[in-house]
């Protein structure tokens, strides 16, 4: 596919771009009005594709944990057994708590840990079926609190009698960033892994604690445009750090669920070196 409609459609995905002004702009790339039809179902995320891990021997369920002034929603996924384990926050992107970030957890306990992936959106009831309600609210988010509910998120995996008190993150797209905002402001934090996700200001670098390891798209210039500033900054602060940038490949690669930016070879890769961070840093 054109990387002009790839790029318009992460355009609409993460700005304020309506549904009408998107299709609009899509109809004239793609030659027509019917042929840009045809083109939403290898545009849109497809959760039926979503899972991946099947027959895991796995104890999962919604929960809730204190949050900076409410209850914020979860899922939990664990492997079976009494043995103390890692975990791990698992972070959705800016359309929420989805089947996709849901499997993601199943994915992290399946490699042996306390997966947790809360719902941003508990405020509103949680994520909406509608993806592009769910962005729109996930604008509405006041960005201190809702950092407080992500870092309240570490606290309770910390607390958990299950775990062994080392805690990780990793996120994606919006939840990328958010990892990334987690490194900096949790000292406890054992490691962070930020897929295609917006860095954190140059001069907030140095409270970074935690190993962070950073995943970019080679085509995604929105984002990769600040990696060289967050680069100096982990290097000038001696940060430990691995970054990694996938040729070829667009915003969104580690997501099955997107058909035309799902790239299976780098995913896969990205994946197998996240699971080597949480094993050197959470076992």
């Amino acid at each position: 596919m054109d990387q002009k409609i790839i790029n318009l459609y992460d355009e609409y995905t993460h700005t304020s771009l309506n549904r009408k002004d998107f299709m609009k702009k899509l109809a004239i790339l793609a030659g027509g009005t019917a042929v840009a039809l045809s083109m939403l179902p290898l545009l849109e995320n497809n959760y039926a594709a979503a899972a991946t891990v099947v027959d895991a021997d796995l104890l999962e369920e919604n929960i809730t944990f204190p949050g900076a002034d409410a209850p914020i929603k979860a899922f939990s996924a664990r492997p079976k057994g009494s043995k103390k384990l890692g975990t791990v926050l698992v972070i959705h992107e800016n359309r929420g708590l989805n089947a996709h970030i849901i499997d993601v957890a199943r994915r992290v306990a399946a490699a042996g840990y306390i997966a947790v992936a809360p719902d941003a959106l508990s405020q509103f009831g949680g994520t909406p079926a509608d993806e592009d309600k769910a962005r729109d609210l996930i604008g509405q988010l006041d960005p201190a609190k809702n950092l407080q509910n992500y870092l309240k998120g570490l606290e309770y995996l910390r607390s958990r009698k299950d775990g062994n008190g080392k805690a990780g993150c990793v996120g994606f797209c919006w939840g990328g960033g958010m990892s990334n905002q987690l490194a900096v402001h949790d000292p406890k934090l054992l490691a962070a892994v930020a897929y295609y996700g917006m860095q954190p200001k140059a001069e907030e670098v140095p409270s970074i604690k935690a190993h962070v390891m950073l995943h970019y798209g080679g085509l995604d210039e929105r984002i990769n445009a600040g990696i060289p500033a967050y680069e100096a900054a982990l290097k000038a602060n001696h940060i430990k750090y691995d970054l990694f940038v996938y040729e070829g490949v667009n915003h969104a690669f580690n997501n099955n669920t997107a058909p035309t930016r799902y790239n299976e070879a780098a995913a896969k890769l990205a994946w197998d070196r996240t699971l080597n961070l949480f094993k050197e840093t959470l076992s």
